[in-house]
């Protein structure tokens, strides 16, 4: 089958899959309700694209906190992506850096943050959970530093593991032949079968839920890299994460699997960019599976965003070539989204090309 869409890898990863790995990537927490809105939010924006615009040349390039990228599409952080094919996080890093694009590496990944080093240039961002053990926090951000990442993105919505009911019915755990490789050798690499599931037990054991502001001032003290405050839905948060010293803000709601029925991130998107009056960047995770999602998001303010379920299903299906793939349709979807609305380069995408349905037609612009 042609795949010419990044939402039609998500059948092939389901069918190659066992049931417990595919339901853990693809579900939410308790009713999936915010799961299905993220995707459905971006539906109830439409474009007002501008007409008889020369766009015989696009410009998609961009800098995130210095660092110049092909595209504002970036790699989110995704859990143990051994799982879903035996290359895992070694093959979405090389993926990503033939794209030239960002890849953020999870904490929980079944590659070190050496091991991903390894694979060649690249421009790389850590995801980091705070453990109660701050010594093995200090260490695993001076490693990271260490092997060539150039931020930590800290996810903060995570004290404790969101409900996840098929994680639960499933017995959720690490496949025996993996480990968390970046805490190997600290006794905090396996992941125990539990009487629910393995994952939720972990984090209760192990993750620290007296993770305060104070702490995001903590970690510039023992690492020079930038920090993204990743897992903001509000927009008092967004003006507190600046005064700890945040050097951007990830807009996301973890993939809709910690708390249920908060909103879609686009819709909490402008209200985060409006809050931080531009003294930050403002980026977004969750439901991006077009072109389309990605000049929406650009509209509303986001300096760029992550995906990370598209990652793990095109990993699934077709290894490194299906990441490839997914980053390049995606890159083309958007590329064309700019053209037919009449944008030439990023600065060029402003909130005029877009109407969302909680505007009457007296917010437009006049003409």
């Amino acid at each position: 089958m042609e795949i010419t869409n990044v939402t039609e890898y998500e059948a092939i990863a389901k069918e190659k899959l066992p049931k417990m790995v595919y339901d853990y990537y693809a579900s939410g927490a308790e009713d999936q309700w915010t799961l299905q809105e993220n995707r459905n939010a971006f539906a109830r924006i439409l474009f007002r694209p501008r007409i008889l615009i020369d766009v015989s040349k696009i410009d998609m390039t961009t800098t995130v906190l210095g660092f110049k990228i092909s595209m504002p599409i970036m790699v989110a952080p995704t859990a143990m992506q051994k799982m879903a094919h035996p290359e895992g996080e070694y093959a979405t890093a090389r993926a990503a850096s033939a794209a030239g694009t960002i890849m953020t590496l999870s904490s929980w990944a079944t590659s070190s943050v050496e091991e991903v080093a390894s694979t060649g240039p690249g421009i790389r961002f850590f995801q980091l959970y705070v453990y109660k053990n701050r010594k093995v926090v200090e260490q695993l951000v001076r490693r990271a530093e260490k092997a060539g990442f150039k931020a930590i993105a800290l996810t903060v919505d995570t004290p404790r593991l969101g409900r996840r009911e098929s994680d639960i019915k499933n017995r959720f755990t690490l496949p025996p032949n993996l480990t968390l490789k970046n805490f190997e050798g600290l006794d905090l690499g396996k992941m125990d079968e539990a009487n629910d599931s393995g994952l939720a037990s972990y984090v209760a054991g192990q993750i620290d839920r007296t993770l305060s502001w104070k702490d995001v001032q903590w970690l510039q003290t023992i690492t020079s890299m930038p920090i993204l405050v990743k897992g903001v839905l509000t927009g008092e948060d967004a003006r507190i994460a600046i005064q700890a010293g945040a050097a951007g803000i990830i807009v996301s709601n973890h993939g809709a699997r910690q708390l249920d029925y908060v909103p879609a991130t686009i819709s909490a998107l402008e209200e985060v960019v409006k809050a931080t009056q531009g003294r930050v960047p403002v980026f977004l995770d969750g439901g991006v599976r077009r072109g389309t999602d990605v000049f929406k998001a650009l509209a509303l303010g986001a300096s760029g965003i992550f995906i990370g379920r598209p990652v793990v299903f095109s990993l699934a299906a077709e290894g490194e070539a299906g990441v490839r793939k997914v980053l390049q349709m995606l890159r083309d979807e958007f590329e064309l989204t700019m053209a037919l609305s009449g944008c030439r380069s990023l600065s060029e995408i402003t909130r005029n090309h877009i109407i969302t349905e909680w505007e009457t037609p007296r917010h437009l612009p006049r003409l």
